[in-house]
């Protein structure tokens, strides 16, 4: 027999903000220096020309111009290749 009483299981108590993440600043649009064009879980998208990735794998603009984006063929470790999209400041 039990000494404590049961106690139960509690149910919705995860109320955590979202991370808003994605796409900032789509293609055409102009950008300053610094700005967050994609904000991500990984690296999804890579960084191109005129971007740096930041240690959490955010996409900036490294310098002002105007985002695009393109696909190219990223190798990974394995040694297969896959279709990435790479984020560029024109």
């Amino acid at each position: 027999m039990s000494k404590i009483k049961a106690g139960g299981s509690s149910k919705n108590v995860h109320n955590n903000a979202g991370q808003r993440l994605g796409v900032k600043r789509f293609g055409g649009q102009k950008v300053n220096e610094g700005e967050v064009l994609v904000r991500q879980t990984g690296a999804t998208k890579i960084a191109g020309e005129g971007t740096y990735m930041s240690r959490n794998f955010t996409i900036h603009a490294a310098k002002s111009g105007t985002v695009g984006f393109k696909q190219v063929k990223a190798r990974r470790f394995t040694g297969k290749t896959e279709r990435r999209t790479q984020v560029v400041v024109e």
